[in-house]
């Protein structure tokens, strides 16, 4: 069993008790495939007689800055800030995006050419596409912006380019051009043959352990839930006006980021997760090197606690 499983913190951690349920707050972003993951444990798809989900939207870079504070029982975050986290937040195997073959992009007004020290904009210091754009391009000078400001910061000039991520990958403005896809940094650093870890999700380590394998496994059921029954979920979604995009563009991103290889992290993922933190460990973005496999709720408690 691992050694790095919950414990008790020091801190105070909102998990109210009424009714018999505890209350627990998930964070996650507004994008597509996150709210795709959650909303059918909103919706009521699967039973949950003991754990009661309060679910907010934040943009992924606050969601990241709070999770540095510890702010939220559950919370996405992307996958480069985990090894900051680690010693307060367990990994948890479901609702995880990887890109296979795409992912963010660097993008340019066309026509231009870039500086050794171009001025870039990008979503978050903590976010994936961040440490891989900085390892690459190390001259850069980075300025960090909300996701939703990046194709009109290119457009207008302030910068030079910007990393698009999530639904803003599928349509941007028409002059601009895709300078590089992070996608092809990743296979370069990474050796290839290795999905291009994205984000996650994590739980506070102070919840008790046989309440979080129980959250995890509802939030598991949730996201396949999503997964099987696509078109009646989007169009759930698409009436009550929670989604950005329209239902060809969703089915196009959710077959990128919310697919099967969402619903439970197996071992090539946890392989490309142990790269990443590698890669960022000898770049000096992180103190300690850490293995996924370590970080992850120790799942065999339950039947040992039964048995």
């Amino acid at each position: 069993m691992s050694a790095h499983i919950i414990k008790d913190l020091s801190f105070f951690v909102r998990i109210a008790s009424m009714n018999n349920k505890h209350f627990v707050r998930v964070a996650h972003s507004p994008d597509a495939d996150d709210i795709f993951m959650y909303y059918a444990l909103a919706f009521g798809w699967v039973d949950c007689p003991d754990v009661c989900f309060e679910n907010l939207a934040l943009d992924i870079e606050t969601l990241n800055e709070n999770a540095l504070r510890s702010s939220y029982e559950i919370s996405a975050i992307s996958f480069a800030l985990y090894p900051l986290i680690a010693q307060n937040y367990a990994l948890l195997r479901t609702g995880v995006s990887f890109g296979q073959g795409y992912g963010p992009k660097l993008i340019k007004r066309k026509g231009t050419q870039l500086k050794k020290n171009f001025k870039v904009a990008l979503s978050g210091a903590h976010t994936t596409n961040a440490l891989l754009f900085q390892i690459a391009y190390p001259d850069a000078r980075v300025v960090y912006k909300n996701f939703l400001d990046i194709e009109s910061a290119v457009v207008g000039g302030e910068v030079d380019a910007g990393v698009l991520i999530h639904e803003s990958i599928l349509n941007f403005d028409a002059s601009l051009c895709v300078e590089r896809e992070i996608w092809e940094i990743w296979e370069n650093l990474s050796g290839g043959a290795l999905p291009l870890p994205l984000g996650g999700m994590a739980i506070l380590r102070s919840i008790p352990l046989h309440l979080a394998l129980q959250i995890e496994e509802l939030l598991t059921k949730g996201v396949a839930m999503a997964h099987h029954h696509p078109q009646i979920l989007s169009n759930m979604l698409h009436e009550r006006k929670l989604l950005r995009i329209s239902g060809a563009e969703l089915e196009t991103y959710l077959r990128f980021y919310a697919n099967e290889h969402s619903i439970s992290l197996d071992d090539t993922q946890l392989d490309a997760l142990d790269r990443l933190f590698a890669l960022g460990h000898a770049h000096g973005f992180y103190p300690q090197k850490i293995a996924a496999r370590d970080f992850l709720l120790p799942s065999e408690y339950m039947a040992l606690r039964h048995s």
